[in-house]
C-alpha cells in the first residue's frame, strides 16, 4: 500500500486540449524505485482508439498552428518556461520518485527543460531560408522550411523532462503538431510537463499525450496514416522496427538508441580530473544515461595510480534514497533494470574480468525495498567481453589496459556504437589525433563523455543513430522540408 494519506491522483490523457480517460478503463501503476511498496500515481493504459482520437486532433490543429507567425509561437513556449520555472520542485520530485535520479539531479534536468524552451521560443525570430542567386537576372529564388506536420514523439524514462521538450520544442516552433508517447515509468512526470505547456495556452490539438504499453499503441505512433514523422529515443530493437515501418510508409524518421561511450586515460592525464570525471559521467543517475562512461581505457603507465584514486572516490559514493540530503546514487527505475545489471555483473564475472568493487545489492537497511546496486568496477575486461560491447545501463564501470593512446583509439572504436567518447590528456597532438579518429557524434576532450549543451547538435554514429541530429539549429533538418521558392516577373 502507498505510504500516504493523500488520495492518490489518477493522471489522464491529454488529447484536444483535454484530460480524457482512456476508452479501456484501465491504468497503470507507478511506483517509487526507492521504496517498491510507495505507489506515486496511477496513469492511463491506452488502445489504438485513444491515439487515433489523439492523431486526429493533432492533425485539425496543425494547418492553424503553421499560420501563426514563429514569434506567436515562441510567446507560448516562453510563457511554458516561465510556469515550469516556478514549478521546478514540484515537478523535479515526481522525477525522483519516478525514476529514482537524486533530487539535484532532477532538478538540474528541469532547469534544462526551461532553458529548451527559451530557447526554441527565441527560434522563432530567426531565419529560416536562405537567397540564392538565380541565373535569371529577372527572377528571384530562395529557400523556406515548411513543417511536417503531424509528429509522433517516444521518448525514454531516463530523462523525463529534457528528452520530451528536446523534441517536442523544436517540433513545435517549427510549426508542427505533437503526439507524444512517453514511457511508463516516467509518465507522470511527462504529465506535468505537459501540463505547463497546456497552462500557458497551447491552441487546442497542438500538444497530445497518450500514455501506456508500447505494446499497445507503439506501432500506431508510426503507421497511423496521419502521422508524418517520428522522432524516437530508446532501445536498438524497438528504434529499427520503428524505423522498418517509417520507411515503408515514407515518413521521416529519427532515432537516438544505444551507446557503449570510452573514456580514453592518456599517460598524461590530468589523474584527479579524468577519476571526477569518470565517476561522474559513468556513474551519476545510477549508470543509466545512453552517453554514460562504460569503457575505461587506461595507459599502463598510469593505469596503476588511476585505478586507486578511481577506487577511493568510488567508496565513498553514498547509495540512497534520491529525495533524501546526502544521496549520491540512487535505485535503478525498475526491478527488471535491477535484474538486467545484477545478471551483467554476473556475466562479467564469468567471462573473466575481475570485480574490484560492489556488484551486489547494497546491505543497509534503508535499500531493501528500492532496486538498488552498488556501484561495480570491473578490471582485466577484454574487448570481446560482452560487458565491453554490450549497453548495460547501470553503474558498472570496466577497466581496460592500453600501451599506447593508437591502441586505446582502436579499442574504443572496436564497437556497433559510436555516440559519445571522451579523452583526458594535456597533449594537443593526443587531442587532435582524438578529435580526428574517434568515431563517435560528440568527442569531449578533458570532460566526461556524458551531456551535451542545448545549442550544440546531439545524435551518434554507427548504430547508436540514424544519422540525424537533435538539439540547436541541427533540430530544424528533422522537423521541416525545405521548400525552393523561384519567383519571376
Amino acid at each position: 500500500m502507498a505510504k500516504t494519506d493523500v488520495k492518490l491522483k489518477t493522471y489522464l490523457n491529454f488529447i484536444n486540449g483535454e484530460w480524457v480517460a482512456s476508452e479501456t478503463g484501465e491504468v497503470g501503476t507507478s511506483n517509487n524505485p526507492a521504496n517498491q511498496d510507495e505507489i506515486i500515481g496511477f496513469y492511463q493504459l491506452s488502445s489504438s482508439k485513444d491515439f487515433d482520437q489523439a492523431a486526429t486532433s493533432a492533425r485539425a490543429a496543425q494547418k492553424g498552428w503553421q499560420k501563426l507567425s514563429g514569434s506567436v509561437r515562441g510567446e507560448h513556449l516562453f510563457k511554458a518556461a516561465s510556469i515550469l520555472e516556478n514549478r521546478i520542485d514540484d515537478v523535479a520530485s515526481a522525477m525522483t520518485k519516478e525514476m529514482g535520479k537524486t533530487f539535484p539531479e532532477a532538478k538540474g534536468e528541469t532547469t534544462r527543460g526551461v532553458a529548451l524552451l527559451k530557447y526554441y521560443a527565441g527560434e522563432g525570430m530567426r531565419s529560416n531560408g536562405n537567397v540564392i542567386p538565380s541565373s535569371d537576372s529577372g527572377a528571384l529564388m530562395f529557400t523556406s522550411r515548411a513543417p511536417l506536420g503531424v509528429v509522433g514523439i517516444v521518448t525514454p524514462w531516463n530523462f523525463p523532462v529534457a528528452i520530451p521538450l528536446w523534441k517536442m520544442a523544436p517540433a513545435l516552433i517549427y510549426g508542427n503538431t505533437v503526439v507524444i508517447k512517453p514511457a511508463s515509468e516516467t509518465a507522470i512526470t511527462c504529465a506535468k510537463v505537459i501540463e505547463c505547456l497546456h497552462d500557458a495556452g497551447i491552441p487546442t490539438g497542438v500538444v497530445n499525450m497518450i500514455t501506456g504499453k508500447g505494446s499497445a499503441i507503439g506501432q500506431e505512433i508510426v503507421e497511423h496514416p496521419e502521422i508524418d514523422g517520428i522522432s524516437f529515443t530508446g532501445s536498438n530493437a524497438v528504434g529499427k522496427q520503428l524505423a522498418h515501418a517509417a520507411v515503408s510508409r515514407g515518413i521521416k524518421y529519427q532515432l537516438e538508441m544505444g551507446g557503449k561511450n570510452p573514456v580514453i586515460i592518456a599517460n598524461d592525464a590530468d589523474l584527479d580530473l579524468a577519476v571526477e570525471a569518470t565517476v561522474s559521467g559513468g556513474l551519476k543517475s545510477t549508470g543509466q544515461k545512453c552517453t554514460a562512461s562504460s569503457r575505461v581505457i587506461v595507459q599502463n603507465d598510469v593505469y596503476d595510480k588511476f585505478k586507486e584514486k578511481l577506487l577511493k572516490k568510488v567508496e565513498e559514493i553514498t547509495v540512497g534514497d534520491g529525495l533524501e540530503e546526502g544521496t549520491w546514487m540512487g535505485p535503478l527505475v525498475s526491478e527488471k533494470q535491477l535484474n538486467t545489471v545484477l545478471d551483467y555483473i554476473e556475466i562479467g564475472k564469468e567471462e573473466g574480468a575481475k570485480l574490484l568493487f560492489g556488484g551486489n545489492k547494497p546491505s543497509s537497511s534503508n535499500t531493501t525495498k528500492g532496486h538498488y546496486v552498488e556501484p561495480t568496477v570491473f578490471e582485466n575486461v577484454t574487448p570481446n567481453m560482452r560487458i565491453a560491447r554490450e549497453e548495460i545501463f547501470g553503474p558498472v564501470l570496466a577497466l581496460m589496459k592500453v600501451d599506447s593512446l593508437e591502441d586505446a583509439l582502436n579499442m574504443a572504436n572496436d564497437s556497433e556504437y559510436g555516440l559519445s567518447a571522451s579523452i583526458f590528456t594535456t597533449n594537443i597532438s593526443n587531442m587532435l589525433s582524438f578529435m580526428e579518429d574517434m568515431d563517435a557524434g560528440m568527442v569531449r576532450i578533458n570532460a566526461e563523455s556524458a551531456g551535451v549543451e542545448l545549442q550544440a547538435p546531439f545524435g551518434g554514429m554507427k548504430q547508436s543513430s540514424s544519422h540525424s541530429r537533435e538539439q540547436g539549429r541541427a533540430a530544424m533538418e528533422f522537423y521541416t522540408n525545405t521548400k525552393t521558392v523561384f519567383v519571376k516577373e
